[in-house]
């Protein structure tokens, strides 16, 4: 059996890692490097970067920060924001990134995604979709949750599979930071129409909350980034926990 992964998330602005909920009301946490090398030591299975303004601000994300986080840490690291090109993927990958998380920048340019996986890997190449819903259909937001683009979210990240992105990083925007557990119903609707790992991100607020996720058929990992932050859940307690209740972990 595969083991489930618990992904800590640091969504950077500024140079900082910063929090929000519904992907509003975004405020100042703590500092990245502090925070990877935290991450690191208190058993995550790998850690996500994201310069959350990237794509919104059109600029090019903080290669000089994000390899400072690559340095402290021995854990596989995601790294996501303003990817548009293979020259951004080739960018901060060089930097110390394993895998590349690419969002708006496929929906700009859908080819990116085979074209990256034709370079660089399918296993490099994860799909992060903002998700809400929109009038009963599970619809795609681009840059940071700002913008609504039309597209049917299961039909995308099935196209986005089908074409080599190896992994699926769900953000339900409906769920972000409100912390009453993950969005189990988009989670199953993806988990159904693909068979990659599914990251199930946005919602969790307690370790009950992983549980039921990882019940769920084709949910790899959870992905959180307030209650670690705030140490309102520590990640060896919460492995333990799931451990002892039958989730295969990493310990």
């Amino acid at each position: 059996m595969i083991t489930k992964r618990i992904i800590p998330c640091l969504d950077v602005r500024n140079g900082r890692v910063v929090k929000g909920v519904n992907f509003e009301g975004v405020r100042d946490v703590a500092d990245p490097v502090e925070m990877a090398r935290m991450y690191n030591a208190a058993g995550a299975d790998e850690l996500v970067f994201y310069d959350i303004t990237a794509s919104y601000e059109g600029r090019a994300l903080f290669t000089d920060i994000l390899r400072q986080v690559a340095s402290e840490i021995f854990i596989p690291l995601t790294v996501g924001g303003g990817i548009n090109t293979l020259d951004d993927f080739d960018r901060v990958l060089k930097c110390g990134a394993d895998k590349v998380s690419v969002n708006s920048g496929a929906l700009r340019d859908p080819a990116l995604i085979p074209a990256a996986a034709e370079r660089y890997g399918s296993q490099c190449v994860v799909l992060s979709a903002d998700v809400r819903r929109v009038d009963g259909q599970f619809r795609v937001f681009a840059k940071g949750g700002r913008e609504d683009t039309g597209r049917d979210a299961l039909e995308w990240i099935a196209w986005c599979v089908g074409h080599g992105a190896g992994e699926v990083c769900l953000n339900s925007i409906d769920t972000d930071g409100v912390r009453r557990g993950f969005d189990l119903e988009m989670l199953d609707a993806v988990a159904a129409r693909v068979d990659v790992p599914i990251i199930a991100s946005g919602g969790a607020g307690k370790k009950e909350d992983f549980l039921e996720l990882f019940r769920h058929k084709g949910i790899d990992a959870g992905l959180a980034a307030g209650i670690f932050h705030q140490k309102l859940l520590a990640i060896r307690d919460l492995k333990e926990y799931l451990a002892k209740n039958g989730v295969e972990m990493r310990l």
